[in-house]
């Protein structure tokens, strides 16, 4: 429907946004750390394909977060994550554990056979434009959009 669009909210972890404008259909979803390790997105891309959406069709959006060099969470967390998601663990610039979890989705994406990507890049620990719990420890959420357009 193209009068309809699909919000999610996120504070410093990944919206995913995802389309195949030919079939019609659009997807979002908030991939965190566990929903990344659960296979949010796998299961997010999949539900599209069984209502008639081709990953090689499909248009993904990866939503600014707080990057690798920035999200320093305990070794045997990294280390469960990237098991799961291969590319999500990394080492943060301090030198300890962390998670980068858009190069994990990323990864999961082209897996998938999703071919047209666009990562945003910044981080929003970094980006003061951005809202970040990690970085202000307050409440607070960016949204994402995603709708077909007539």
């Amino acid at each position: 429907m193209p009068e309809l669009a699909l919000c999610v909210l996120s504070a410093d972890c990944p919206a995913v946004l995802v389309a195949d404008p030919d079939a019609g259909i659009v997807g979002a979803a908030h991939s965190g750390r566990q929903g990344t390790a659960r296979g949010v997105v796998p299961a997010l891309v999949r539900a599209m394909s069984e209502a008639g959406a081709d990953p090689a069709r499909m248009c993904a959006v990866i939503g600014p977060a707080i990057c690798g060099g920035c999200y320093e969470v305990p070794r045997e967390m990294r280390d469960n994550v990237a098991a799961a998601v291969p590319g999500a663990g990394c080492v943060t610039r301090a030198g300890t554990p962390g998670l980068d979890l858009r190069a994990g989705i990323s990864a999961q994406l082209a897996d998938l056979g999703v071919r047209q990507l666009r990562v945003d890049s910044r981080c929003t620990a970094e980006e003061r434009d951005l809202y970040s719990y990690r970085r202000d420890g307050r409440t607070g959420r960016l949204a994402a959009l995603v709708w077909l357009a007539p």
